[in-house]
């Protein structure tokens, strides 16, 4: 996390709720009434393969207990300190970002944030720095070369010579298969204190989380943890009990926004890393789907309240104009109103109970399946219960940008 500029990369507990602005997202042209139309779905693609110069073959942990100082004995070696130059490295007026990383394969793939490697976080253009370093757990410390960044999901990917270096991979495991309890282990380099070990468990899973490094969306399915984790431990690995990673060290909230303050850690899920490392190395860059539309979640309480015949699903309360979602004719809020405790809850709006024939339970899973199953320019057909009767809406997705200004 950035020298000197610390405040900016902590997270203040905030209120989040049950909304969740889309990156993915009105009535004509795809399916009009009385119009018979055919409409030919691309087939919903799958996040690619982590290619295999960027994973590692090493095996997990055997046994069934949870055992810190074997995870820290073994794992340790293949987590670095990055440390990130925005200018010349000799001028003391150069910004300085330190933060943690984990060595992922044998040709020299490192992960991190990109809040760590670039200047995200800010209204300027994002760049690079200009030199990074790594430093190992020997205090040996080599220069490596920016391969990218996914500023959606905090994702960072650089390289090094594996040649200067003996290298110790780390194996990824599946953050899909976490569950709340399950003890965890974070190494990194809390305020520059390089190989620290902390654990805890898993306090919550699916946590839906500003992003730190654009404004406007959010990351979905993000790991919290109670293991004490404050600035430096960006970028670094949470492992579970098998010493897998299964998240990369990220946030941290606390009720004064102070790093040192009791507070809980959240990590992005390694399966949303792996989709921005495939994409990295396989065209330099990480694209997501986008609809245009932000979404609250639908709950049998709230249908009651607003008089909507559906128990569940992802309540349309906005659709940007000229958006792939407004192009196909989804419909938003139209109205608010005061329930539940909730001021200017918006109603009227489409609720969407499947994509291309998946279920969606909440604004959440909406986020999660345009995200990583479908790509700029699929065809998606949108399943919405409007004025109690069901509809399916084909809507060709576009590809998310920045947000501007």
């Amino acid at each position: 996390m950035r020298a000197g500029s610390l405040a900016a990369v902590v997270v203040v507990a905030a209120a989040l709720g049950g909304g969740a602005a889309l990156g993915i997202g009105k009535g004509a042209g795809w399916l009009d009434q009385g119009t018979k139309t055919v409409v030919v779905r691309a087939q919903a693609s799958q996040p690619g393969a982590l290619p295999a110069s960027a994973t590692s073959k090493v095996p997990a942990l055997s046994g069934k207990g949870f055992d810190p100082q074997r995870i820290f004995a073994q794992r340790s070696p293949g987590v670095v300190t990055i440390f990130a130059y925005f200018g010349d490295p000799a001028s003391v007026d150069t910004e300085i970002s330190q933060g943690s990383g984990f060595v992922t394969s044998a040709q020299g793939f490192i992960l991190t944030n990109s809040h760590v490697i670039t200047n995200a976080g800010g209204s300027q253009t994002v760049r690079a720095a200009e030199h990074v370093f790594v430093e190992f757990s020997d205090g040996d410390r080599i220069e490596a070369k920016v391969i990218g960044w996914d500023l959606y999901d905090d994702v960072g990917l650089i390289r090094v010579d594996s040649r200067r270096h003996k290298l110790s991979p780390v194996p990824l495991g599946e953050s899909s298969a976490v569950v709340v309890g399950e003890p965890v282990a974070a190494i990194g380099s809390p305020l520059g204190n390089e190989n620290s070990l902390s654990v805890g468990v898993v306090s919550a899973i699916h946590r839906s989380i500003d992003a730190l490094t654009v404004n406007l969306y959010r990351v979905v399915d993000a790991i919290q943890t109670d293991a004490p984790i404050t600035h430096g431990n960006s970028g670094g690995p949470l492992f579970d009990a098998r010493g897998r990673v299964i998240g990369i060290n990220a946030q941290i909230r606390s009720a004064t926004g102070r790093g040192n303050d009791s507070g809980i850690g959240f990590a992005i899920p390694i399966d949303a890393a792996k989709n921005s490392v495939a994409q990295l190395i396989a065209k330099g860059r990480v694209t997501y789907a986008y609809v245009g539309i932000t979404t609250d979640d639908m709950t049998p309480a709230l249908a009651r309240a607003l008089g909507y015949q559906v128990d569940h699903g992802a309540l349309i309360v906005d659709v940007k104009p000229n958006a792939p979602g407004d192009a196909a004719g989804l419909r938003g809020g139209d109205r608010q109103v005061d329930v539940l405790g909730i001021r200017d809850q918006s109603t009227g709006g489409d609720v969407i109970v499947e994509i291309d024939g998946q279920p969606i339970r909440r604004a959440d899973d909406v986020v999660r399946i345009v995200s990583f199953s479908l790509k700029p320019n699929d065809v998606s057909v949108f399943t919405v219960i409007r004025d109690g009767r069901r509809r399916k809406i084909a809507v060709k997705v576009a590809e998310r940008q920045l947000p501007t200004g």
